[in-house]
């Protein structure tokens, strides 16, 4: 149930689960960790189980996005002299970061490794609903192909089409630069923050098409959600998730949108109104998603799982062996550091000296997203 690595080390760490890739291990042995990893056949571990592993001394934890950290888990932690915990994920809405802070646990998170792989699952499932890929692969392996028709699986050509962006942070604009270079799409984009960059790379490609005889391509900037939803042909979703995201989509917003729209999310299940979207999936075929999160995951909502204009895949935008392997890398360097008394890295978005495998990594924890709460101190360091 539980495999053991360097049972002699000083400090105890442990692994919910087994992570990708070796160096994350051998990364904590060479500081004189012992590693534990649970090996249980459970895909999300309960409280009980947690408190189990983390036992009467633990220095700290590496965890999952499926796990409840709150009072009762921290509160363990903490009596078993552990002052570090790290996700291995970007997000942290499983993680009651207040009572982390009251028990002085240092909480960690690995942004900067997933963008692209994020992004480039958005352009997958884009592209998959866009040209109805899953149904077409269904369609043959059930041997019902004879022969080639003019209307069959008939989808939508995306060049010259408007991709929609909702939320242009890091993963959105990733995303958007992909589909306009990518199919020559124009882009309007809705987001608190101008997104200058993606705006100059749009408009820098639009030059390098029309210097070459072609139709530029345009952007906007939305005023609003409701006008990308309105306007554009493929939208995709990279909010965050929080009260004011909370069922962004739900039936009035699906029903502003193309009938023959296509609709993307790799950011947070619940900004769906998976409900309200099944429904209007059912009464409008030629409208198709792409999905990769959902509302009460593991789960869908009932009907979802029949409806051939929906891609559904199981929660694997960062999915990737190097992104993966990077997560893993980054929770467990997350925990080293809080333990060794490091300081907090000053761009947790700029990781790539703790990836590089030809050197030790930097002598710092990669994020820590309470650090100012704990008054921790950051590193100077700009390798």
């Amino acid at each position: 149930m539980v495999q053991v690595w360097n049972p002699n080390g000083k400090y105890r760490v442990v692994s919910t689960k087994p992570m990708p890739g070796t160096r994350w291990i051998n990364l904590l042995i060479e500081q004189d960790c012992r590693v534990e990893i649970c090996t249980r056949q459970k895909t999300i571990l309960s409280v009980e189980d947690i408190i189990a592993l983390i036992g009467d001394k633990c220095d700290g934890v590496i965890g999952q996005l499926t796990e409840d950290w709150g009072e009762t888990l921290f509160s363990a932690l903490s009596k078993a002299g552990g002052k570090a915990f790290s996700n291995m994920a970007v997000g942290y809405n499983n993680v009651d970061v207040n009572a982390a802070n009251k028990y002085g646990v240092a909480v960690g998170n690995t942004p900067g490794v997933l963008t692209e792989t994020t992004a480039e699952l958005a352009a997958s499932l884009s592209l998959s609903a866009a040209r109805r890929i899953v149904e077409a692969d269904e369609f043959m392996r059930a041997g019902l192909y004879d022969g080639w028709l003019p209307n069959l699986f008939v989808g939508n050509l995306l060049k010259g089409q408007t991709v929609g962006v909702i939320g242009a942070g890091r993963i959105g604009s990733a995303y958007a630069r992909m589909m306009v270079e990518g199919f020559k799409m124009n882009l309007i984009y809705y987001d608190l923050y101008q997104a200058t960059r993606l705006e100059k790379f749009v408009t820098a490609y639009a030059e390098f098409l029309k210097a070459n005889g072609e139709q530029p391509v345009t952007w906007k900037r939305a005023a609003s959600m409701d006008e990308v939803l309105r306007e554009a042909d493929v939208i995709s979703l990279h909010p965050i998730l929080d009260k004011t995201t909370y069922h962004l989509v739900n039936k009035e917003r699906l029903a502003i949108m193309k009938k023959e729209a296509i609709l993307v999310n790799c950011s947070r299940g619940p900004v769906i109104d998976e409900v309200a979207l099944v429904e209007h999936l059912k009464q409008n075929p030629m409208f198709r998603v792409g999905l990769d999160v959902f509302e009460d995951e593991p789960y869908m909502k009932p009907g979802l799982a029949d409806l051939k204009n929906a891609v559904v895949v199981p929660h694997i935008a960062s999915a990737s062996k190097w992104t993966r392997e990077g997560m893993a890398t980054l929770a467990a360097l997350n925990v080293l550091g809080k333990i060794k008394g490091y300081p907090v890295w000053s761009d947790p978005n700029r990781i790539e000296p703790f990836l590089n495998e030809n050197v030790p990594p930097p002598a710092a924890s990669p994020s820590i997203v309470n650090s100012k709460a704990l008054g921790l101190p950051v590193s100077t360091s700009r390798l």
